[in-house]
C-alpha cells in the first residue's frame, strides 16, 4: 500500500525513510513486526529499538520542542505511523506512554507534569502503565471501586518536597498492559466514597516502587506476561498527582480511550493487509483456490482490509481538515477486530493439521501467535458489546439499553 501525502510533508517521509532503512538492520531486522497491543515477544530487543529511535529523535514527533518533541503536525504524525508500519518496524515497547499517557498530559495535565514526565517517556527512562479495568469494571469503567483518599500533609512523590498532601489508594486493576515493567501507572480511583458511576472519579498518577504496590504476571494463551493484575493497599501519591480536575476523572478516562481509539487503526491495517497476503500465498500453496466455499472466504477477507483500508483515509481526510471523524471512527474498531478474528480463523483453517502444531517450548509461529492474540482485540480498548451498545445509541439513536 502507498500513499502520497503531498509536498508540504515529502521531505520529512524521505528523511524518516532513509532512517528506517539505515537502522532498522541486524537484530532489529530480525524482529520486524514483532510484538502488538497485547504481544509481549522480545520486549528487551523492542525497549532498545525504542531507545534508538529517541536517539535519532523520531518519538513524540508531534509534541512540543520544550518537552523535547519536535513540534510538528498532525500530517506529519500520521505520516510517521504510516511509514512506521510500512516498514513493519518492531512494535514499540513505550506505546502506553507514548500513544495514551502522553497526549493525555498535554491535553488535560498540569505544565508541571509536562515537564516533569513528558521528557523520561521520550528518552525512554520511564515506563507506564494502565490501571483501568478492575475485576468488577472492564468495559464498564463507571463501576471503578479502587479508592483514594486525601492525606493533609507529606511529601510528593514526584518532587519531593513539601507538598498540600498525598492521595492514598487501595485496590485491585487487571489486564494491565506491560504492567510487570511499569515505573508508573495512570490509574482511574473513586475519591468520593458517597458517589456512584460516572461522578467522583479521579485520575492519579501513582509510582510503582513502594509498598504497597504488588504486581502479577498474567500468562495469555500465546504464553506470554505482558498483561498483569495490580494489588494497591495504601499505596501513596502526592496530591499534585491529578491529572485534570479531582472528580471529574471520567472525563479524563473517555479522553484517553479516544486517543487509543484513534491511533492504533492505521498501523494495524497495514498488518491485516500483510496477513490477508500472506493468507492467499498459503491458499496458492494449499490449492484452496479450487474449492469455490474457501475461495469466497478469501476474497471476503481480502476485501475486508480494503474496506479497512478506505475507513482509515476516510478519517485521516477529516483529521486533517480540522473535522471530528464521523460515524466511520466508531465503527471501525468493532469492524477491525472482529473481522482481523475471522481472517486469523482461516488463516488457521487453511493451515490444517500442522497449524496445531507447535514448536520446542510451546514456541509459536507469526500465523499462529496473531490468532491467539486476535481473540483479545474485541475486548481490549472497549470490548465489542460495549462498542455495539456506543453505536446503537450514540450514532443510530435506538432506545437506549435497559439498565437495573
Amino acid at each position: 500500500m502507498e500513499l502520497d501525502f503531498g509536498p508540504a510533508v515529502r521531505d520529512f517521509r524521505d528523511e524518516l525513510r532513509d532512517w528506517l532503512a539505515d537502522h532498522l538492520v541486524g537484530e532489529f531486522a530480525e524482529h520486524r513486526g514483532v510484538g502488538g497491543p497485547t504481544d509481549g515477544a522480545a520486549w528487551e530487543v523492542r525497549l532498545a529499538w525504542d531507545r534508538e529511535l529517541s536517539a535519532g529523535r523520531w518519538l513524540g514527533v508531534g509534541w512540543p520542542r520544550e518537552y523535547g518533541g519536535r513540534g510538528l503536525g498532525l500530517l506529519e504524525e500520521i505520516v510517521f505511523e504510516y511509514e512506521y508500519a510500512r516498514a513493519n518496524a518492531p512494535y514499540r515497547a513505550t506505546v502506553n506512554a507514548l500513544d495514551l499517557l502522553g497526549p493525555m498530559l498535554l491535553q488535560m495535565g498540569s505544565e508541571e507534569q509536562r515537564k516533569r514526565f513528558l521528557p523520561p517517556i521520550l528518552a525512554v527512562k520511564e515506563l507506564w502503565g494502565q490501571g483501568f479495568s478492575e475485576p468488577g469494571a472492564g468495559s464498564d469503567l463507571a463501576s471503578v471501586r479502587t479508592r483514594a483518599e486525601r492525606e493533609d500533609g507529606g511529601t510528593s512523590r514526584s518532587s519531593g518536597a513539601e507538598s498540600g498532601g498525598e492521595w492514598v489508594v487501595s485496590g485491585q486493576k487487571v489486564w494491565t498492559s506491560f504492567g510487570i515493567h511499569a515505573d508508573w501507572l495512570y490509574v482511574l480511583t473513586r475519591t468520593d466514597p458517597d458517589s456512584v458511576r460516572h461522578k467522583g472519579l479521579t485520575m492519579l498518577l501513582l509510582p510503582t516502587d513502594q509498598p504497597g504496590v504488588e504486581i502479577r504476571p498474567i500468562r495469555n494463551l500465546a504464553g506470554q506476561d505482558e498483561f498483569a493484575e495490580v494489588f494497591l493497599s495504601d499505596a501513596r501519591t502526592g496530591a499534585d498527582m491529578v491529572v485534570g480536575e479531582v472528580g471529574q476523572g471520567w472525563r479524563t478516562a473517555m479522553a484517553t480511550l479516544g486517543i487509543e481509539r484513534g491511533t492504533t487503526l492505521l498501523p494495524q491495517q497495514l498488518t491485516f493487509e500483510r496477513e490477508a497476503e500472506a493468507l492467499i500465498d498459503l491458499a496458492r500453496e494449499r490449492g484452496a483456490l479450487d474449492d469455490p466455499m474457501l475461495r469466497r472466504r478469501i476474497v471476503d477477507a481480502w476485501i475486508s482490509v480494503r474496506i479497512m483500508r478506505t475507513t482509515n483515509l476516510r478519517t485521516i481526510a477529516e483529521l486533517t481538515a480540522g473535522r471530528t471523524p464521523g460515524a466511520q471512527a466508531t465503527t471501525a474498531k468493532l469492524y477491525a477486530s472482529t473481522r482481523h478474528q475471522q481472517l486469523g480463523h482461516l488463516a488457521q483453517e487453511l493451515a490444517g493439521p500442522a497449524g496445531q502444531i507447535v514448536g520446542e517450548d510451546y514456541g509459536l509461529d507469526a500465523r499462529q501467535r496473531s490468532f491467539l492474540l486476535s481473540l483479545a482485540e474485541t475486548i481490549y480498548g472497549g470490548s465489542s458489546e460495549i462498542q455495539r451498545n456506543i453505536i446503537g445509541e450514540q450514532v443510530l439513536g435506538l432506545p437506549k439499553e435497559p439498565r437495573p
